[in-house]
């Protein structure tokens, strides 16, 4: 919801999980063989348990998963024949890979009865070293909290990382994806770098600077001074900053100010836009198509480049969802939901 291009500069968060969901389904066999059916993608994959994990290619997550458990002693003791499918729009910026990642470990967990031992946290944090530390990747945490916990959630995201829950009950939310694909690691790795350029300046000349509680006002001196490019971007992390602190103070309360929470998204987006030059045409319509159709808000949402961006149309939302696909993205009616769960089947 807040914090797009913050995380993995170390700045809090606002993330909240949907209902969109990964599934696995799984039986037991007789030997310690993985039989990995992905329909969605028309993949097949074999993972052979009895020995070492080799990766077969760039960001292999499945066998990421299954490295990063064994790290920390976990074992099974048997194989699986597992299918994978999803509701989740793939590379659209709403964090297809972490919930894949998420779901995956906690089915592994509980196939080997070793669930129980692994809180939400846990997961979310074994999530983030099998997608991001493992192939030494720019990212946060953000996506893995928001998958294995659920909920509306505010994350600390300076190390070692702390989550909250929040207590605001929201409902009104539309996708819209845009239908464009895009490279979410170049978009965050380019982003991460300015950024982390320019602060670096500005520490050298601002003796006492934080980034987290210097305001901008103070160092905008300094910020002139740098090329413009960088200089953007570094105004609007610091003021996507400040409207994430406004947010978490609304959304600590139950029933929150909806007409101010849309007035943020839609700021927060045009940082993204206009700051840190990541949204596109098309999600810019889209955003612009659902404020006009009656969304108290509206912004992009992930890294930019392409993929989603949300409305936020509390009893508003068939129009909204309408007006979207009229402006050629593809919308979802979506509620904040729990996050990994367990279903037992009978069959």
């Amino acid at each position: 919801m807040f914090g797009e291009h913050q995380d993995f500069l170390g700045l809090p968060v606002i993330a909240g999980a949907i209902n969109l969901r990964f599934f696995i389904r799984g039986t037991e066999r007789d030997d310690r063989i993985l039989h990995l059916r992905m329909p969605d993608i028309r993949k097949f994959d074999v993972i052979d348990l009895s020995g070492e994990i080799q990766y077969r290619k760039r960001r292999d997550y499945l066998r990421a998963s299954i490295n990063v458990l064994r790290r920390t002693g976990w074992s099974i003791k048997s194989g699986w024949n597992c299918t994978l499918s999803s509701q989740i729009p793939i590379n659209a910026g709403v964090s297809s890979s972490s919930a894949m990642i998420v779901a995956w470990l906690r089915f592994l967990l509980e196939a080997s009865g070793d669930g129980v031992r692994y809180s939400s946290e846990d997961l979310a944090r074994l999530a983030h070293q099998a997608e991001v530390v493992e192939f030494g990747e720019p990212g946060g945490m953000m996506d893995h909290f928001a998958s294995a916990i659920g909920g509306l959630v505010y994350i600390d995201c300076r190390s070692p990382f702390q989550v909250s829950r929040l207590s605001a009950r929201l409902e009104g939310f539309v996708l819209g994806d845009s239908l464009e694909k895009k490279e979410t690691l170049g978009i965050i790795a380019d982003s991460k770098q300015s950024v982390l350029e320019g602060l670096q300046l500005i520490s050298e000349r601002y003796p006492g600077f934080d980034l987290h509680s210097t305001p901008l006002v103070e160092i905008e001196p300094f910020v002139q001074q740098l090329p413009k490019p960088i200089a953007k971007r570094i105004r609007a992390n610091f003021i996507n900053r400040d409207i994430t602190r406004e947010a978490l103070q609304i959304l600590k309360a139950e029933a929150p100010n909806s007409k101010r929470l849309g007035e943020l998204l839609t700021l927060h987006h045009e940082q993204l836009r206009d700051g840190i030059g990541v949204s596109t045409t098309k999600l810019d319509r889209l955003v612009e198509e659902a404020l006009s159709s009656g969304a108290l808000g509206a912004k992009m949402n992930g890294s930019g480049g392409g993929g989603c961006m949300f409305a936020y149309a509390p009893g508003n939302q068939e129009v909204v969802a309408e007006a979207i696909e009229r402006a050629g993205g593809q919308a979802y009616m979506i509620a904040i939901d729990q996050g990994a769960r367990v279903e037992e089947s009978a069959q």
